[in-house]
């Protein structure tokens, strides 16, 4: 098996699972009850929100579990919406991830109002559009940090800045970032920040919402007192450990895994864009691109075929966001970017991680090159493009 499809989930790391294996054993009590092997768990947990914080430079009362991603941004969003004394706008952007984009327009039929920046031809957010969208009654900012299907890192800070002059909080979506590239709140200016742990070597179910001291955020889920009356329900306490291991894995190995993995970004954009005439990159490149993102248009040919043809060679890649599987509109993202039908049609996600080597690029040539061989010779448009 090739897997190249890291930004949809990573493989957890077996140290990771170590770390775990007790909390669903003999460490089972929920952290909520008084006694002592209860306590233990309680002070476990603490102990992993602390190594959550300090991964992007919070304090550990600043963060709070979740179940994921989808839920983080959904709290994050609607918890500032309905606490808003300012107004009911909100700002985003037409590349967001669809856990945003879906949410905003539930949100639009609820009586708020939602202005959904462009990007240009890389993926980015102009720093100038953000300013010029914001209207007295603009109560949130919510831009990604990195985007899920091209990779480009936007300039959050900057939107940040504009955001604070304006007295509007900023969310940022760093679900791809965290664990892969240097993530600090402060550096960044963001009041709510979303982070996943399958996205960085830890196990499925687990998130956390990350809520800058003196923010006002409404619950999503009411109950219990658990999450410091945030969020009701018994804790994913064996996901949190998972998570809190995973990042503590992932600082201490990011600087030579960030070189690695980036210099095999460019190695495979390299190979693909050279040994394969009729392809392009989309998004941005070095240091404004995630180490472990390509984003390939393959003229001529669907995206989905491609991938059909490289699943039954044993191969792993993605058309997009994981959560779009099945769609068959092209990607959002990339139509937004300025993409033709046909390019956007035809793109292919290939996401690298921890346990892919250069080796990989090679075996992925080997049957990459023959694929689009094969289904641009089946294809009415090359057919024509030749011809002509």
């Amino acid at each position: 098996m090739l897997y190249l499809d890291n930004a949809a989930t990573t493989p957890i790391d077996p140290r990771v699972k170590d770390a775990m294996i007790p909390y669903f054993t003999d460490m089972f009590y929920n952290p909520s009850s008084v006694y002592s092997p209860a306590r233990k768990v309680r002070a476990a947990l603490n102990e992993s929100r602390g190594f959550v914080a300090d991964s992007i430079g919070a304090d550990s009362g600043e963060v709070f579990f979740t179940s994921g991603g989808t839920e983080s941004d959904n709290w994050a969003i609607k918890g500032a919406v309905v606490a808003s004394a300012r107004g009911k706008h909100i700002i985003t952007s037409r590349a967001e991830h669809h856990g945003v984009l879906y949410l905003c327009q539930h949100l639009e039929k609820l009586g708020c109002t939602v202005t959904y920046l462009p990007v240009d031809s890389e993926g980015f957010v102009s720093p100038d559009d953000v300013e010029a969208a914001i209207r007295p009654d603009t109560c949130l900012i919510s831009l990604m940090l990195a985007n899920n299907e091209v990779g480009t890192i936007n300039p959050i800070r900057k939107y940040g800045e504009i955001a604070r002059k304006h007295g509007v909080l900023l969310h940022t979506d760093a679900v791809q970032a965290v664990g892969h590239i240097p993530v600090n709140v402060d550096d960044l200016c963001v009041d709510l920040l979303t982070l996943s742990a399958h996205k960085f070597y830890g196990p499925k179910g687990i998130g956390a919402l990350y809520v800058r001291k003196g923010t006002k955020l409404s619950p999503v889920f009411h109950g219990g007192a658990q999450e410091r009356n945030k969020r009701a329900g018994t804790e994913n306490v064996a996901g949190i450990i998972g998570m809190g291991a995973a990042l503590k894995i992932c600082l201490e190995e990011m600087s030579e895994e960030k070189v690695r993995v980036s210099k095999l970004r460019d190695d495979l954009a390299q190979a693909i864009l050279d040994g394969i005439p009729h392809t392009s990159l989309n998004g941005a490149k070095g240091e404004n691109r995630l180490p472990g993102n390509v984003n390939i248009s393959f003229r001529f040919i669907e995206g989905e075929s491609l991938l059909l043809h490289l699943d039954m060679q044993g191969c792993c890649a993605s058309t997009g966001s994981a959560c779009s599987s099945g769609a068959l509109d092209p990607s959002h993202v990339l139509m937004s970017m300025g993409l033709s039908h046909e390019l956007a049609n035809g793109a292919i996600r290939f996401s690298l991680g921890r346990g892919n080597k250069h080796e990989d690029i090679d075996a992925l040539m080997k049957i990459l090159a023959p694929s689009v061989t094969k289904l641009r010779n089946l294809s009415p448009l090359y057919d024509d493009f030749i011809k002509n």
